[in-house]
């Protein structure tokens, strides 16, 4: 009897226990049943399709088309590369290397995203359509997920009936560039991060790419976090990086396998890859999206980079320095496997971000000059380095000052491929190189539109009206003058406010309802970080997602 009630009482001990640490660690189960029901092999040799043993025309006619190396990276604020004059560190982190797409082709210095955050501004990249115009609003997420990260804002309402988030994705009704191109006979190669859905018919193989390596979902480790060559750095402060370091794995897929391991930091194993996919593609014209999940977080930089950086005191800003060191160094090492192969003067090589650097790194500099964040629609959430690159079409040092945004690089691909728009839909981009490169041409007049739910925006003619429609805040800023948005002009031009709300209105008509509900109605301070909150008022913006 002694023995059964000691046993009793280590059970529940156990119990008691047990109960406690899920309370505490809940949130570590999706990493942990990811991991069962899809376990992460050794590290496997990829072995790219090879092209034709001598260079070929596509269709066996005519000029080669260019290639196409559109380079996206993840959550990089404006002021992380040095070509406008900034870079992190106080400017003593350079980017030569993503610099010299710049100064050797053109930089569009009025440059946009598709959203502010990242997911539907890769659809937009892809398809050339708003990507409320396609429905793809919001970025995937689990309600667990996000009910963990938004508090109070969360929906339980929409939370009930929600999807299955593997589900969440690119319809297989849209076309996206690689579709479209093959009619030129390009192969696509998409390399790193993918975030448009991970079940059958949503994947990269499953929406026109021949090849595929990478991230199905959101992100990643960079390497395992007891690795001798990584430095980690966690804000505790932050949710969002609480969850995403016990639940990412350092993993990839190639093409529809499983999951393996790669064999060096991510971003370095990224970038030999893609050069590994060009030295096999050399001699047929191809279209690389090579995605770099970097420098999102997880913040991890390969120690080599963090120690070659000892001037920055602070931890979290110099492991994120040393993510930005590899990575310029990779897209260095791409560049310069096109230049061997002897592709570099027909390869159109375009460089952008996702969406503007974020609030919860605790690093208030990333997007200077501009107010806002990711996951708002000030210009540091949209404003992007928007570069491309085409030694045999766009003379060195050339720039372009209006307006241009990611639905445009659809376009302007397919119009440098020789293709034209697809006819039975409405693509909103424009061919940006057709009237950047003709000084005859009139600078494009279109308004461009952003929507997250409620928070919508419109820009035209450099006046922007961003609504809320949850509370009836506007602001109205003239970028022409105030490009920083300083200030607010919507009480002190009527008439400028109601043009502009007259054409939001009109384009958010032409729009779809979302293909899954919003999660939550998060308020986001546009001008501080997560950790560095005021006691007194401050304004802020309310992010559907």
């Amino acid at each position: 009897m002694r023995m059964m009630k000691k046993t009793l009482m280590g059970v529940g001990v156990l119990v008691v226990a047990g109960g406690y640490l899920l309370s505490q660690y809940w949130f570590h189960l999706p990493g942990i049943i990811s991991n069962l029901v899809s376990p992460i092999a050794a590290h496997q040799t990829v072995v790219w399709e090879q092209g034709p043993a001598e260079p070929q025309s596509a269709g066996g006619m005519g000029e080669q088309p260019p290639n196409v190396l559109l380079i996206v990276v993840d959550d990089l604020g404006f002021n992380d590369i040095t070509f406008y004059g900034g870079g992190v560190g106080k400017g003593s982190v350079p980017t030569p290397q993503i610099d010299s797409i710049a100064a050797q082709g053109i930089h569009f210095s009025r440059g946009y995203t598709g959203n502010a955050s990242c997911a539907p501004s890769r659809a937009a990249l892809l398809t050339g359509r708003y990507p409320t115009r396609v429905g793809f609003e919001f970025t995937p997420a689990s309600p667990q997920f996000m009910k963990m990260i938004s508090g109070d804002s969360f929906k339980e309402e929409n939370a009930e009936n929600y999807p299955d988030p593997g589900s969440l994705g690119l319809p297989g009704s849209e076309l996206t560039l690689p579709e479209v191109l093959k009619e030129k006979g390009y192969h696509s190669l998409a390399i790193g991060k993918w975030h448009l859905g991970y079940n059958d018919g949503l994947t990269p193989n499953d929406q026109g790419f021949d090849e595929f390596l990478g991230l199905l979902g959101g992100g990643g480790l960079y390497l395992e976090q007891d690795d001798p060559e990584v430095v980690n750095s966690k804000q505790t402060f932050d949710p969002i990086d609480r969850f995403l370091w016990p639940n990412l794995p350092y993993a990839v897929r190639f093409n529809r396998g499983e999951r393996f391991k790669p064999d060096s930091h991510m971003t370095d194993y990224l970038s030999r890859e893609a050069i590994k996919a060009i030295e096999a593609n050399r001699n047929r014209p191809f279209f690389m999206y090579l995605s770099y999940n970097a420098p999102h977080t997880p913040l991890q930089s390969e120690k080599r980079d963090y120690d070659a950086l000892s001037h920055i005191e602070d931890h979290t800003e110099r492991t994120y320095a040393g993510m930005i060191r590899g990575l310029d160094r990779g897209i260095g090492q791409v560049l310069a496997a096109l230049e061997k192969n002897g592709l570099s003067d027909n390869t159109m090589v375009i460089f952008t971000s996702d969406n503007g650097g974020a609030d919860y790194l605790g690093l208030p500099d990333v997007n200077k000059p501009y107010r806002g964040w990711k996951m708002t629609l000030f210009e540091g959430g949209i404003r992007t380095p928007y570069f491309i690159r085409w030694p045999e079409k766009i003379a060195a040092g050339s720039q372009y000052k209006s307006p241009v945004a990611h639905i445009d690089i659809f376009s302007t691909v397919l119009a440098a491929a020789g293709l034209e728009a697809p006819a039975d839909r409405v693509i909103d981009g424009r061919d940006i190189l057709a009237t950047a490169l003709d000084p005859k041409q009139p600078p494009l007049d279109r308004p461009l539109f952003w929507r997250s739910g409620g928070y919508k925006v419109v820009q035209q003619d450099g006046w922007k009206l961003q609504l809320l429609e949850h509370n009836g805040k506007t602001w109205l800023f003239n970028l022409n003058e105030d490009p920083t948005e300083q200030n607010n002009l919507s009480t002190s031009h009527p008439e400028k406010l109601s043009q502009l709300r007259e054409v939001l209105y009109s384009l958010d008509g032409q729009m779809v309802e979302p293909l899954w509900p919003s999660l939550a109605d998060a308020p986001r301070a546009i001008d501080y970080t997560i950790d560095k909150l005021p006691d007194t008022d401050y304004e802020t913006v309310i992010w559907e997602n």
